[in-house]
């Protein structure tokens, strides 16, 4: 059995903050999804990894540890900048009484400071911010990935949050793939954030007809419900190494200072050497194609 993600101390609160943005408390059950099947990883745009151990949903935390040099040439040491846009199935309420789960401004400033990025976006998120969900989709210096339609956890004990039972998770899966249909997501990736980070054996095997790699992390930026941009800038830049993901929030509520920190993250990478990309070339070099 895969042991559940717990990263000890570095994730403790974003757990706290996944749970507490998460659920009221209460366990629910993600209504029936459509038939939607996952983008097809088989396109070379979509690099995907290989299947695991007995045909299990691949895992993917970082990619390779490489200097930057191609072909002889200095190109930069790549890191991936990962937003979870959080939204839970229950959150309706919430966000109608005005409540902000999204962060245009975060979004304006990548572009400013033309940094891809990867967005991992729940099926609820994209429902309730289409206009932006597209937005981001459209432009083609970010790529939009699954982070589930409910935000439920897909095991059991992950921080509080509500469960998907293990007959519904590939059907959770696919319904926030028909959200950004709906909303008019183009391409969006075949990759796959668990909530909370929390997996096991179990929904592994339950995800891997989908054809989807799941994503997780190296680098947790401490960004989730932080007050302190400072303290989030130096843990990013305390923990980012060559071929590292660092995974960041796109939700204003929930993360009120990750625009500030991006600002002072980029550019001290940059100086240090390192250049932004998507998950996706990550992934490709991983395969041997970057």
């Amino acid at each position: 059995m895969i042991t559940l993600v717990r990263r000890a101390a570095a994730l403790c609160a974003l757990g706290a903050a996944l749970a507490a943005c998460g659920t009221t408390g209460t366990e629910q059950t993600p209504h029936s999804a459509p038939s939607a099947p996952a983008p097809s990883p088989s396109s070379s745009a979509m690099p995907t990894l290989a299947p695991g151990p007995a045909g299990l949903t691949p895992v993917f935390e970082h990619g390779p540890r490489t200097d930057g040099t191609k072909g002889g040439a200095r190109e930069g040491k790549p890191v991936a900048l990962t937003f979870d846009a959080d939204m839970t199935a229950d959150q309706g309420p919430r966000a109608a009484a005005g409540e902000r789960f999204d962060n245009p401004r975060l979004i304006e400033t990548l572009r400013r400071l033309k940094v891809p990025a990867t967005v991992f976006m729940t099926g609820r998120w994209a429902e309730e911010y289409p206009d932006e969900a597209r937005s981001i989709g459209r432009d083609p210096r970010f790529e939009i990935a699954n982070h589930s339609y409910s935000h439920y956890a897909y095991t059991d004990d992950c921080y509080g949050l509500p469960t998907v039972s293990e007959g519904r998770m590939r059907a959770d899966l696919e319904r926030a793939y028909s959200a950004f249909e709906k909303a008019g997501v183009p391409n969006p990736m075949p990759y796959f954030r668990f909530p909370g980070g929390c997996y096991d054996e179990t929904a592994l095997k339950e995800l891997s007809a989908t054809g989807v790699t799941a994503v997780q992390w190296d680098v947790v930026s401490g960004d989730a419900f932080a007050t302190d941009a400072d303290a989030v800038t130096r843990q990013v830049l305390d923990g980012v190494r060559p071929g590292s993901v660092v995974v960041m929030h796109c939700t204003r509520s929930a993360a009120p200072v990750t625009e500030e920190a991006v600002r002072a993250v980029v550019p001290e990478l940059r100086r240090r050497g390192y250049r932004f990309v998507k998950v996706s070339e990550l992934i490709g070099a991983a395969n041997g194609r970057g």
